[in-house]
């Protein structure tokens, strides 16, 4: 169902909040900088983030003139991750139409969380890293986030109609009623998306144009060097217990690699380079003892194979 309480039927063209997928997009935009030469992957964030942003980070004990860009694409900055934080979620929960910032997440991560170690020794996953690179974005282009994605990664001549940055650009014209999803009984459509808006998720869009994205990274339609792309896949020797690369990450599906991320609403897209397959979907219901998306992927990678 797209809605439980009118009994709405889901369909295959209805778009939905994709989250952390949206980490991908964030990724391939900093990659396509780093092709212009806009951006160093290597240079300090120091000096690419406002004012503001940086004395909060030091108020924590972050030094941004050690973090890199690098070190925020591929989660190993040590900077403490707001978003899966129980007080950040109880604030959610407690305040569901909220209206939130960047500059508030970045110091709810300063005031209720640790360092996780030091930038380039520790890999653990951080929306805070996501949402400083999209400052980056928006300083480096001078647009707003959801037009810097749109220019960089080409969404008109790819065709993505149905891609959005929620409630920071208008819904594209024509578009189906986004799908309710659920955390166990709670419907959490009404949820402001700022709780989850500003480069770690954000984006929502139709399953069909997740995977078009996806795959287009791989067939040269997002970035103008092959090289780019292979920095991409890359991986950090510190993060390879968990295979992840640069906003992306690998992983075997009965016997096939995959390339691609997954998102909290359990959206995923992922491709398949040696079964020339892209398969990307939504679960509306948020359940982490129920892996439907899991049954759903492996199920079409074997039925394909």
């Amino acid at each position: 169902m797209s809605d439980r309480a009118t009994g709405a039927r889901l369909k295959p063209d209805q778009p939905h909040r994709m989250a952390s997928n949206t980490k991908t997009y964030v990724s391939a935009a900093v990659l396509r900088l780093y092709e212009e030469g806009k951006v160093k992957l290597d240079a300090p964030i120091g000096g690419l983030l406002s004012k503001e942003s940086v004395e909060t980070l030091r108020r924590g004990g972050y030094d941004p003139e050690v973090i890199t860009v690098r070190h925020l694409l591929t989660h190993t900055s040590g900077i403490f991750d707001y978003a899966m934080s129980a007080p950040f979620q109880e604030a959610v929960f407690g305040s569901p139409t909220k209206r939130w910032t960047r500059e508030e997440q970045v110091r709810f991560a300063v005031e209720k969380g640790q360092s996780y170690g030091a930038p380039g020794s520790v890999f653990h996953y951080s929306d805070t890293g996501y949402i400083l690179l999209g400052e980056i974005i928006e300083r480096i282009t001078g647009e707003p986030l959801a037009a810097a994605l749109r220019t960089l990664l080409a969404y008109e001549r790819n065709g993505w109609k149905s891609t959005w940055l929620e409630t920071l650009e208008p819904v594209p014209a024509g578009e189906a009623e986004r799908a309710h999803q659920y955390i166990g009984t709670v419907d959490t459509y009404g949820f402001d998306p700022s709780f989850d808006l500003f480069g770690g998720g954000g984006l929502a869009a139709t399953p069909r144009d997740m995977a078009a994205f996806t795959r287009a990274l791989f067939e040269g339609k997002v970035y103008r060097k092959k090289e780019t792309l292979d920095v991409m896949l890359s991986q950090p020797p510190v993060a390879a217990e968990r295979n992840y690369r640069y906003g992306i990450y690998s992983k075997t599906v009965a016997g096939a690699t995959a390339y691609g991320h997954t998102g909290f609403w359990n959206t995923f897209s992922f491709h398949f380079p040696e079964l020339d397959l892209t398969v990307a979907a939504s679960v509306t219901q948020q359940e982490k003892a129920f892996d439907a998306a899991g049954a759903i992927l492996t199920g079409i990678v074997q039925r394909v194979k």
